[in-house]
């Protein structure tokens, strides 16, 4: 009991007068009232609310159990050395939290195994032994993995000759083939297990200077069931001695699909390296976040200023300076694991009905904090104290005559007589029943009328904002546990407020914005974004994902469906030569490239590539007849009589080539080649010879005994073999005897 002598019983006292009809009602007549529990202590034919009276009346009569917040708030209070606060008052205390020692932690070490990191994963081999016993010192619980990354397995990053793909080291080094990244080891408690895997492990290497560690460090996040995470303190070592791709980089092998933040392990290995771009840094972040790592980045002094400027965009992370040859791995991530901050949020259980609670609070480095500025506190490191004090709160139902002299006008309940409000109060902290003549004289107009939005006045035995909740409910089950998802400590996923048992998510300031779902885990504007708008302008986002419109899809809905960006002039779509993916041509054939496909910089063009199809189909011999058809079946082949007779480009809806091509007897054939409905077809002069077209060139003969023309040479059109035919066995004439034209 609080009180070591009690009221005396009075008549009509105003704790009889309430006729309370429960306990709740019974303690909100007045400070020394109270409800006895006692089973037995009505006798027969007497009233429930003869339980309800004053606390000393109650103990004369032997009631053992009286209910009574003073009861209840005394051992609290003493302990924290409070003087006594009756219901109804404001009670100010000070709460101090440290950051939990001996907490659970999950370190991965994500390596870079480029042939400069040679002489660093000689000093890791034996990491796992040495790394658990130093952690043992801030952790009994501790647990280790290791990945490794190099690059991207596609020019120009690597080397894709056979040799160098077998390895990609020069000199007498043997080293293992690049790859991209790979789960060596998932997260263990076994130090030796993580010796034996790592001293297996062997260099690579690559051609750039960046490498592709950020795809690494995408799969380590989202892949938490293989890589182990567990929901403790989660370390990632990013170790390296170079730089880094980042989304865009990507678009030279030719990788234009932004990463998807997915995981895409087969077998330990990143299987996806050469489908998908980099991660950009705000997606990085964003995973990083939502998966709790913090990074630590282990580089060297020649990349020091490039990873700080990279730590200032990623929350929770930390720099360390990497030795040449990683000999103080350990000492850097014992150090950089201190040096990490973490943020410290005060969340309070729902309270009851006309009970407010808020916080100041005094967070490193004396930086305060009020209203809900004061719940949180950043950048908090081992060893740090964090201070909160909640301020006075009042009841709104507090009577007037029960509030200090001091009490700030602000913190005045809304029926506050207007005599008791101090002079100096703002206008618009003035009641909208304030008689005009109290009013400051400046008080604008749009402050004169405060009205309180309303509120539910609950009948017998209904609490609630909306009067929805059971007070019977409350005794019997814990209603926050309904307010909790999938058994977590979230109540409303953070999101929102527990009452009654049900979820209700909090607004935001742009009203466009909002929560929603049974434990508020839903909202519309935490989806993927693509060219900075959300679910890239076609589609809604709902529940953190993008419901994408008819004709797009993709995690953003960046991708396109349609296909007529990729129709080629032919009427093809790629030219027949790839598959339409987002609206962009993805070549089948590596050698072509362009917008449709239709650009091969190292194939030797149209005309010598069907030449021999054309030549055995219009000119072959019997003997070749039947391995003819079988190798150039696809090409339908229509012969002409004239060079005039061929198509034209401009009688064409399709490209046409023309093309001249010689055979092995130094014969020019002509013909021309196109795709028309999906079949190739070429159209061939029937005759070999040569038609006049442009003279290109004239022989000068001079006088002699034996000159002369060969007349098959001019018939065959053969330059050279014209040139021979004219033979002079003569002095040279200053004037030309026979002067005979060349056409080609």
């Amino acid at each position: 009991m609080l009180f070591g002598g009690s009221w005396a019983q009075q008549e009509g006292s105003e704790c009889i007068k309430a006729n309370a009809q429960s306990c709740g009602e019974c303690i909100q007549v007045a400070e020394k009232c109270g409800w006895c529990t006692d089973e037995n202590f009505l006798r027969d034919g007497e009233s429930k609310t003869v339980r309800c009276d004053d606390i000393g009346s109650l103990s004369a009569k032997k009631c053992v159990k009286i209910e009574n917040p003073l009861c209840y708030l005394s051992p609290f209070l003493n302990s924290l050395s409070f003087p006594l606060h009756p219901p109804g008052e404001p009670l100010t205390f000070n709460l101090k939290f440290k950051r939990a020692e001996d907490y659970p932690i999950d370190l991965y070490y994500l390596m870079d195994l480029s042939f400069s990191m040679k002489d660093d994963l000689e000093n890791v081999k034996n990491l796992g032994t040495h790394l658990m016993r130093e952690m043992q010192e801030i952790t009994s619980d501790f647990r280790i993995g290791f990945g490794s990354f190099v690059e991207k397995t596609v020019m120009p990053y690597i080397s894709t000759t056979p040799a160098r793909l077998a390895n990609p080291c020069i000199g007498n080094y043997n080293c293992t083939s690049p790859f991209s990244y790979k789960n060596v080891l998932s997260l263990t408690n076994d130090g030796n297990q993580f010796n034996n895997l790592v001293s297996q492990q062997q260099i690579s290497g690559n051609l750039d200077s960046p490498e592709g560690g950020f795809d690494a460090i995408m799969q380590v996040a989202v892949c938490e069931g293989k890589i182990g995470w567990r929901n403790v303190t989660r370390l990632l070592v990013f170790s390296t001695d170079a730089g880094f791709h980042f989304a865009g980089d990507g678009k030279l092998g030719g990788i234009v699909l932004p990463n998807d933040g997915k995981c895409h392990l087969e077998n330990n290995m990143y299987t996806m390296s050469h489908y998908y771009d980099y991660p950009s840094i705000a997606h990085l972040v964003q995973k990083l976040s939502d998966h709790n790592i913090q990074t630590i980045f282990a580089v060297t002094e020649e990349f020091q200023p490039v990873y700080k400027e990279l730590k200032n965009l990623i929350p929770k992370s930390a720099v360390g300076t990497l030795s040449s040859n990683s000999s103080n791995v350990i000492k850097l991530i014992i150090d950089s694991y201190n040096s990490l901050s973490s943020e410290v949020i005060l969340e309070n259980s729902r309270v009851p009905e006309g009970v407010t609670i808020s916080y100041k609070s005094v967070c490193k480095n004396g930086v305060t904090g009020t209203g809900e500025g004061g719940r949180k506190c950043s950048n908090i490191s081992i060893g740090d104290e964090v201070r909160a004090t909640p301020p006075d709160e009042l009841h709104t139902d507090t009577p007037p005559d029960k509030l200090h002299p001091d009490t700030p006008p602000d913190k005045l309940p809304s029926d506050t007589p207007p005599d008791k409000l101090h002079s100096d109060t703002p206008p618009d902290k003035l009641h909208s029943d304030t008689p005009p003549d109290k009013l400051h004289p400046d008080t604008p107009p749009d402050k004169l009328h405060k009205v309180p939005p309303p509120r539910c006045r609950c009948n017998a035995g209904r609490i609630g904002g909306k009067c929805e909740c059971s007070k019977d409910e409350l005794r019997t089950e814990d209603l926050d546990a309904n307010c909790r998802r999938d058994n977590g400590t979230d109540i409303c996923s953070n999101n929102g407020e527990c009452v009654c048992g049900t979820c209700e998510c909090k607004t935001r300031e742009n009203p466009a914005e909002i929560y929603n779902g049974k434990y508020c885990e839903c909202d519309n504007f935490n989806c993927d974004r693509s060219g900075n708008k959300l679910c890239g302008g076609h589609g809604q986002c709902e529940c953190r994902m993008c419901v994408c419109e008819a004709n797009y899809t993709g995690s953003a809905c960046d991708c396109s469906l349609d296909t007529s960006t990729c129709l080629a002039k032919n009427g093809q779509i790629c030219n027949g030569r790839g598959t339409c993916e987002c609206g962009e041509c993805k070549c089948t054939n590596p050698k072509f490239q362009g917008s449709t496909c239709e650009i091969c910089p190292t194939c030797p063009g149209v005309c010598p590539e069907h030449k021999d199809c054309v030549q055995c189909r219009a000119f072959g011999g019997e003997g070749d007849k039947l391995a003819c058809e079988q190798s150039c079946g696809y090409l339908t082949l229509v012969k002409v009589a004239r060079r005039d007779d061929l198509p034209q480009p401009t009688d064409q809806s399709f490209p046409l080539t023309h093309c001249k091509e010689r055979d092995a007897n130094d014969c020019w054939f002509y013909y021309t080649f196109a795709v028309r409905n999906d079949t190739p077809e070429a159209y061939v002069v029937e005759e070999l010879g040569m038609w006049p077209s442009v003279v290109i060139g004239r022989l000068w003969a001079w006088p002699g005994p034996s000159a002369e023309i060969g007349r098959k040479g001019v018939a065959r059109g053969h330059g050279v073999a014209l040139s021979h035919a004219l033979k002079t066995n003569g002095p040279r004439s200053t004037q030309p005897r026979h002067v005979i034209s060349i056409y080609f």
